[in-house]
């Protein structure tokens, strides 16, 4: 039977010959995530459920990331909490302050997904993995305390959407556009429940940073996963990163796809996603009208090193506008340690921006970037719902960093040929 990307790792996992889309399985999990927010409702249903023990201390991983260092009372307890469980249980992958980052940066960078991998996370971005030819996806905590115990869990099969990558990126394009332009091509619920597998010509285009984002952000079309076959640019990024064996997944040439939509790189420009969903995209050129007062850089969706460089690029020699403040948050302490090195931090600092430590902070409104009401942020994160970082009136504009970087220059939404 003829199987995708997705279909495969799962039948490899559930112990079957073949899968199908729709069936339900049980597989086994090769890394069970989970962060300071979503972590301690998990150990509570761990607990509660009556267990004493965990799979493998090696596949459970905990990183404190979103409130981290801790904003308050609270945010100190659930830190507290799962750095008891991660010392009862002795874990190999417990992150705190000064270790941790960003998780769904983190991750890929310390080598702990692999391709092949079956992978869940308390937190819907899991589906970051997917870059690297993993299956992985968000899950319910619940389903992650249980999980931590028993080393497998249940999907249903999802269905596939088949994205065809052609042509050569236009300049100051990036992953953060492909994914934008196509979930307002497709809608936030274009790919409920399904795996968008990507393939074409056009992937030598992307980076593994283009990669990670596009993965990052496959849930907000409503996907399930999103993954990407293993090539070249893979393979350099692992190496010297995950020293286990892995095995590559292709999908068969006669896989079954629900639909196919065909992306040309060459008919993308910078884009930006309008306040109140990610897929209200238009065009950067067009937001000239809309003033700003904040731009973030950062997140598990844009916050590598890549991502530092094209906003550096542009900030270099420049000024934030009056009135406009400026976040930078690499995404994890190697990120960081780059960005000194490089003079990265240098460059943010003598354009008005501040530096923070690693952090999902603003990107859920939690801290380092709250808006009040009536402001507007042009940010690097990956939702713009209503009251996501902040106040219920105020709007975030979702962008990659080279848009972010220009329209804080610009003290509106710019296209970074505009500053340059």
């Amino acid at each position: 039977m003829a199987m995708t990307m997705t279909q495969k790792i799962l039948a490899k996992h559930a112990g079957l010959e073949s899968v199908h889309a729709g069936q339900l399985i049980q597989a086994k999990l090769d890394l069970v995530l989970g962060n300071d927010i979503t972590s301690p409702v998990a150990i509570n249903e761990f607990e509660a459920a009556g267990f004493n023990s965990i799979f493998d201390k090696s596949k459970v991983v905990l990183v404190m990331d979103h409130f981290t260092p801790n904003k308050d009372i609270k945010s100190a307890a659930q830190c507290k909490q799962c750095r008891l469980f991660a010392k009862r249980f002795n874990l190999d992958n417990f992150f705190d302050v000064g270790t941790m980052g960003i998780e769904h940066a983190l991750l890929p960078e310390q080598g702990l997904v692999a391709p092949g991998e079956a992978i869940i996370g308390a937190d819907s971005h899991t589906c970051t993995y997917g870059a690297v030819n993993a299956f992985s996806t968000g899950v319910g905590s619940t389903d992650m305390g249980a999980a931590m115990a028993a080393g497998y869990t249940w999907f249903k099969v999802p269905a596939a959407i088949k994205v065809n990558v052609t042509g050569k990126k236009r300049p100051y394009v990036s992953g953060k556009d492909l994914i934008l332009y196509l979930i307002g091509k497709i809608g936030v619920d274009g790919a409920l429940y399904k795996s968008l597998e990507f393939s074409g010509d056009g992937l030598k285009e992307l980076t593994m940073s283009d990669r990670l984002t596009i993965a990052n952000m496959a849930i907000e079309a409503g996907a399930k996963n999103g993954i990407f076959p293993v090539d070249d640019i893979t393979r350099e990024y692992l190496s010297g990163r995950v020293n286990r064996e892995w095995t590559a997944y292709e999908p068969d040439p006669d896989s079954e796809y629900e639909s196919v939509i065909n992306l040309d790189l060459n008919e993308i420009d910078c884009t930006v996603s309008w306040p109140h969903l990610p897929e209200n995209a238009k065009p950067a050129i067009e937001g000239h009208d809309v003033k700003i007062d904040q731009i973030v850089i950062g997140s598990c969706t844009n916050g590598r090193i890549e991502d530092m460089k094209a906003a550096a690029e542009i900030l270099k020699g420049r000024h934030l506008a009056s009135g406009v403040r400026g976040i930078i948050i690499p995404a994890t302490q190697s990120v960081y340690r780059e960005c000194i090195k490089l003079g990265y931090v240098d460059v943010f600092l003598d354009a008005g921006c501040v530096v923070s430590t690693p952090t999902c902070g603003p990107c859920l409104g939690g801290h380092m970037g709250v808006l009040a009401e009536g402001e507007r942020c042009v940010s690097t994160t990956n939702r713009n719902f209503i009251g996501r970082m902040g106040h219920v009136k105020s709007e975030v504009y979702l962008a990659s960093p080279a848009v972010a970087a220009a329209s804080g220059i610009a003290g509106h939404i710019a296209h970074p040929k505009e500053v340059i």
